[in-house]
């Protein structure tokens, strides 16, 4: 140790704290700042165009006797040089700021709160999710601009590794839509995403699976009748069948959209962005209102387990099946709407397009125009409410025999 460094590890690892605060200098401006709470602070004073400065150097002990010389060696040399070391600093920090507000993660966050304020809880769920799960923790904290397509397909690898394909592929779409956004706000200036078009292992299209036998379908429903669910969930399952609309806008539902025997879905729940109306037949009708007194009270119809201020899970009516011992290959919530369409023409010979219209998908008129949401309302009511009725006779072991076309 020179003449003028004063300090040893052991002294700066001993230094208590006093009533008041005091230093414990190294030399050349270099000290150690006690605080009366015990916390140290290496600092290092100096003067510049005349006037007295002080230079914060890092706290003990994140940043030891050793690192603190070798920061204020630094500092000095730049005061050697005339540049002002608390100067160099601020510049610094300035570049780290407009650098994480030009990462891809500061964009992405952007991106979601500026373009994601309209999609749907379970798409903005999923979104966020892919984001913080599958591109920041990889990509996240580089430069936007910086990001090549071999950095981006190796994040992507990743979610691949764990045998999940189809959100390889969403994340890959998403990242396209970030890069997207930095190119129109000026921050970005290629979307590497798009290079990777073609890149990722394709995963195999698989169907929601679906009972469409009626005898094995009325099998279904008497073991849902015996579900030890709770009560939201319960009812989730077995309204779930009788309604065949999309799990999302099920477990979505609010009690303000009930509105007599309509259930009035918005647009912005809608897949397909258009308001739908679901005719509530006397059998859902009656299961929502042994739910009311439960959940009546709250904004949802199906609240979580953790809090009403939330809807439940995606997953608690495929665990409620799961518990029924119907697993994945067998019957998906999802898989319900497949057992409706197949059923409502196979057997029972309703019009095609009354059913596909009821299932909310895109259905287009003579015209070429998309139906709105009131059109056929009325056959689709009639359609509901037989639908209904024949998954009874199905409960109760009935021989069913098809009942004609309405319309």
């Amino acid at each position: 140790m020179s003449t003028t460094e004063k300090l040893t590890a052991v002294a700066v690892r001993q230094a208590v704290p006093r009533e008041k605060a005091y230093r414990l200098s190294d030399g050349r401006g270099l000290y150690l700042e006690v605080q009366p709470a015990g916390r140290k602070y290496w600092r290092y004073a100096y003067r510049y165009a005349g006037k007295q400065k002080t230079l914060a150097l890092g706290v003990y002990p994140d940043v030891s006797l050793k690192a603190a010389r070798s920061a204020h060696k630094a500092a000095r040399a730049k005061l050697v040089d005339g540049i002002d070391p608390a100067q160099v600093r601020r510049v610094e920090k300035l570049l780290r700021n407009q650098a994480d507000a030009e990462s891809f993660e500061a964009i992405g966050r952007e991106w979601f709160a500026t373009k994601m304020t309209e999609k749907s809880d379970t798409h903005r769920d999923r979104t966020l999710r892919l984001l913080e799960k599958d591109l920041f923790p990889w990509i996240g904290r580089q430069p936007i601009k910086s990001i090549n397509a071999p950095e981006l397909l190796a994040a992507l690898r990743r979610v691949e590794s764990r045998g999940a394909l189809d959100s390889a592929k969403r994340a890959r779409q998403v990242a396209s839509q970030v890069f997207s956004y930095g190119i129109q706000t000026g921050r970005a200036e290629r979307n590497v995403a798009d290079d990777l078009r073609g890149a990722l292992t394709p995963s195999k299209k698989k169907h929601h699976a679906a009972i469409i036998d009626p005898v094995a379908l009325g099998a279904l429903l008497r073991a849902m009748d015996g579900s030890t669910a709770g009560p939201a969930v319960k009812t989730a399952l077995l309204i779930s069948p009788i309604l065949f609309q999309r799990p999302g806008e099920i477990r979505h539902m609010e009690w303000e959209e009930i509105d007599g025997d309509r259930w009035e879905i918005p647009a912005e729940k809608m897949k397909m962005r258009m308001a739908h109306i679901v005719p509530l037949p006397r059998q859902a009708l009656v299961l929502l209102d042994g739910l009311r007194p439960i959940t009546g009270r709250g904004r949802y119809v199906f609240p979580s387990a953790r809090g009403a201020s939330r809807c439940m899970s995606e997953n608690a009516v495929r665990v409620a099946l799961r518990d029924l011992g119907y697993t994945n290959d067998q019957q998906t919530p999802h898989g319900f709407r497949a057992t409706a369409r197949t059923i409502l023409d196979e057997i029972l010979g309703f019009r095609p397009d009354i059913i596909e219209q009821q299932l909310a998908h895109a259905v287009k008129d003579a015209n070429g125009r998309a139906y709105n949401r009131t059109a056929h309302l009325k056959a689709r009511a009639e359609m509901m409410q037989a639908w209904a009725d024949y998954l009874d006779k199905l409960r109760m072991g009935a021989e069913v025999v098809a009942i004609g076309a309405r319309s």
